[in-house]
């Protein structure tokens, strides 16, 4: 077992004991992956981080042994190999740190505790709530630095991928396009691509198939990239001339709502007056389109793209400098098509900073 420390520097794991304190928690068994990258920085498949107030451990298994002593730095290090089980492995650190209370994450499956609770007994397992959420709401210099390097990758991919956008290109095409483009820049993709033309756009999270795109077609274009375990997630809706006027009127009324909501963005405001404002832009002067707008506003993004948080009028979402937002109002008209404009926002102390700089004026391609 290797003993790494970073001692009297606040990461997640230290804010993480202080929230075990504040809770009167002797530990918690944190199983759900990003949480397990978030906090330790781990990037394979397999790895339990059991956090004490005043220590803690990793824990995985012998395929990772090299790989974890590279990337966990805060945390002892250990791991195990058959014929010993994982959860066998488990209980024996919660025995050697002489816990006989440990919280679990709301992630945890029934039939993932049920197994738990018959292999840990006598451990109490408590039902710890979500601890590691909040931390991740407010984003390290670190995180940010990834996170725009994730965006930067986007744009450019966008600009990549702009000039496919003509009568005869196949939606799924352009998926793979997307795919191609990330990988061979050494990211992964944060989510599959949504590509879709035509009618198919007024479906948010439709998925590209073999539709050719034609004249006066929209094309809603919604892609990410996973860099280093930071994400991003950019749409931009195009148009296959000819732009009609009913394209013009209602992308710019999508734009308008997305450009006034990015501005409201600033700490001390509720992302739910966000979200409020957003529809009132769509309905206003009689356009009557917050109907056709169904979703959130907005979500959080880093370790994962939909992170903590989001932007709704069903959530009580206090702003706060830190916390990076998608903003992404849309109009899905069924039968005829569908806008959605959406990029990626850092809080700061002195309001919105765009991270994604991808054109958003209309574009008419052929």
């Amino acid at each position: 077992m290797r003993k790494r420390h970073n001692w009297g520097v606040e990461t997640p794991i230290t804010r993480l004991r202080q929230a075990l304190v504040e809770k009167d928690l002797p530990a918690i068994l944190v199983s759900d992956p990003v949480n397990v990258g978030y906090l330790t920085g781990f990037t394979g498949s397999f790895g339990y981080a059991l956090i004490t107030p005043d220590g803690g451990r990793f824990l995985t298994d012998s395929r990772y042994t090299v790989q974890a002593a590279d990337e966990v730095n805060d945390l002892e290090v250990a791991t195990f190999g058959t014929p010993k089980s994982g959860i066998d492995f488990i209980l024996d650190h919660i025995q050697a740190l002489n816990l006989t209370r440990v919280g679990f994450e709301p992630s945890v499956t029934y039939g993932t505790w049920e197994s738990w609770r018959d292999r840990l007994s006598p451990i109490e397992l408590v039902p710890a709530g979500d601890l590691v959420g909040p931390l991740r709401l407010i984003k390290s210099p670190e995180e940010v630095t990834l996170i725009r390097a994730a965006c930067h990758l986007a744009d450019a991919c966008f600009a990549h991928i702009s000039r496919l956008i003509q009568p005869g290109a196949v939606e799924y095409d352009i998926g793979l396009e997307i795919e191609f483009y990330f990988r061979r820049h050494g990211a992964s993709l944060a989510f599959d691509p949504i590509v879709v033309s035509g009618p198919n756009s007024a479906k948010p999270h439709g998925k590209p198939g073999e539709r050719k795109l034609a004249p006066g077609d929209f094309v809603t274009l919604d892609f990410g990239a996973c860099l280093k375990g930071y994400n991003s997630d950019i749409t931009r809706t195009l148009v296959v001339s000819p732009a009609t006027d009913r394209h013009t009127e209602i992308y710019n009324r999508v734009l308008e709502a997305q450009v006034a909501s990015i501005e409201a963005l600033r700490p001390g405001a509720n992302g739910r007056d966000i979200d409020v404002l957003a529809r009132e832009i769509l309905d206003r002067d009689g356009a009557n389109l917050s109907r056709y707008f169904g979703h959130s506003l907005g979500h959080g993004l880093g370790r994962s793209v939909h992170d903590t948080g989001r932007l709704s009028v069903s959530a009580d979402q206090p702003i706060a400098a830190g916390q990076v937002w998608t903003i992404e109002p849309g109009v899905y008209i069924e039968g005829w098509g569908g806008v959605r404009i959406e990029d990626d926002v850092l809080v700061t102390e002195n309001g919105p900073e765009v991270l994604t700089h991808s054109p958003k004026e209309l574009l008419a391609l052929a």
